[in-house]
């Protein structure tokens, strides 16, 4: 059986404003085409499917759409579907009992039993043939919050640890319904202690203190392949093959320019993962960083103002302007998109960097410094470590005239 693997798709999203159901469509499109053209058995979606939990309407429509033409591409495949973070679980299943008529598993809740014990079934799909056969389980976990696991049962448990309870009891329960020559997945949407993020990871997922680092000894060394998702950068964890992120199939940041995203394909036979490869998904709508490193404001003017004119405002590039000065500069922004009119780019990000300070003061102030300080002290404090120069003259002048004339009014 041929598996696909692919996560983090946040529909919906936009790149510094710029609407990207564009881009959306193009991946889909493509994904579509690749179920059909390598043959996909089961396709493994391991969250954030949408960007935010109250999607709209056209986001929506656009991931329903999407899995209809997979199941018409490909009659026999079988989707698998877990909540991300992003997600909001009871939305993601709200038509989960029309999907499973087209073989479409959606798990956005764990589920409990009335004695308020995890509902493992609701966790354990199992993967079939063609002809219907069981030839592997999926343990779909979705994305758990604090609280997920049994309070009463874990008292004291850590985020973590709780976690990790809970995969080790999914693989126990699954263990009683598999039989030899059964393969177990495990899909989860979670972040590993070993991974390594991206800048829009960085910016984004490490909000716990480290507390939501799940160890890699979370899953049993006896699962076939683990699934994951929530890191945006593919990756294997702990120099294991079978053991990945799929990564996000649209850029995040100016980071990755020159990254290739991807899905990963794999094959089950028996109980072994075998073929392990990435397949690179195409840029629909590429980065430029302009210039490669920071130079002076006229010399960036220049490069810009030879970009080619545009042509398709769909696939234009996003760009990044990156200045180095020694100032403010007001106007600044006027001077970029004036050379950029009429240019086959969209300005997303002016990335300003000034000289590094070789000699910074450093010290502690004593109190009676502190006290002495005057408003005008603090503002060339801190515009000579805002842009490592001395304030201007004219500006001097300007802060000392609206601090007197506050002064008058006080008085």
């Amino acid at each position: 059986m041929k598996l696909l693997h692919t996560a983090d798709w946040h529909i919906g999203q936009t790149f510094y404003e710029y609407d990207r159901t564009y881009e959306h469509s193009q991946f889909l499109e493509w994904l579509t085409n690749t179920i059909a053209e390598r043959e996909i058995d089961v396709l493994l979606i391991c969250g954030d499917i949408f960007d935010v939990s109250n999607p709209s309407a056209a986001s929506v429509t656009m991931f329903y759409k999407f899995l209809m033409k997979a199941v018409n591409a490909r009659p026999h495949l079988q989707i698998i579907i877990i909540a991300g973070n992003h997600d909001s679980p009871a939305r993601l299943e709200a038509p989960k009992p029309l999907l499973e008529l087209s073989n479409i598993t959606i798990v956005g809740n764990i589920g409990y039993n009335a004695d308020v014990s995890i509902n493992y079934e609701n966790l354990v799909i199992p993967i079939k043939d063609s002809i219907g056969d069981t030839k592997a389980w999926c343990i779909a976990m979705p994305y758990l919050r604090i609280g997920d696991y049994p309070s009463d049962a874990n008292a004291g448990t850590s985020y973590a640890d709780g976690i990790v309870n809970i995969y080790k009891e999914a693989y126990e329960y699954t263990f009683t319904k598999k039989r030899t020559g059964e393969a177990i997945i495990a899909m989860g949407h979670l972040h590993t202690l070993d991974a390594e993020v991206s800048e829009n990871d960085k910016n984004e997922r490490l909000i716990m203190g480290g507390v939501e680092f799940i160890p890699v000894t979370a899953f049993n060394n006896q699962i076939t392949y683990i699934a994951l998702g929530h890191i945006h950068k593919a990756q294997k964890i702990g120099g294991k093959e079978n053991i990945r992120y799929s990564g996000s199939p649209l850029p995040m940041s100016f980071s990755e320019v020159n990254y290739k995203h991807q899905a990963v394909l794999l094959e089950i036979e028996g109980e072994q993962a075998k073929n392990i490869q990435t397949i690179e998904i195409p840029i629909t709508v590429k980065l430029l960083r302009i210039p490669a490193v920071p130079k002076l404001l006229n010399e960036v003017l220049q490069e810009l103002n030879q970009l080619p004119d545009a042509v398709d405002v769909e696939q234009a590039p996003y760009l990044e302007v990156r200045i180095l000065l020694d100032g403010p500069e007001p106007s600044l922004r006027y001077l970029i998109e004036t050379a950029l009119m009429n240019k086959n780019v969209r300005l997303a990000k002016i990335d300003v960097k000034y000289p590094m300070d070789n000699n910074p003061e450093d010290g502690v102030m004593t109190y009676e410094q502190l006290h002495e300080l005057q408003p005008i002290n603090v503002f060339n404090r801190i515009y000579k470590s805002r842009f490592n120069n001395e304030t201007p003259e004219e500006l001097i002048f300007l802060f000392n005239q609206v601090s007197n004339e506050l002064s008058l009014k006080d008085n």
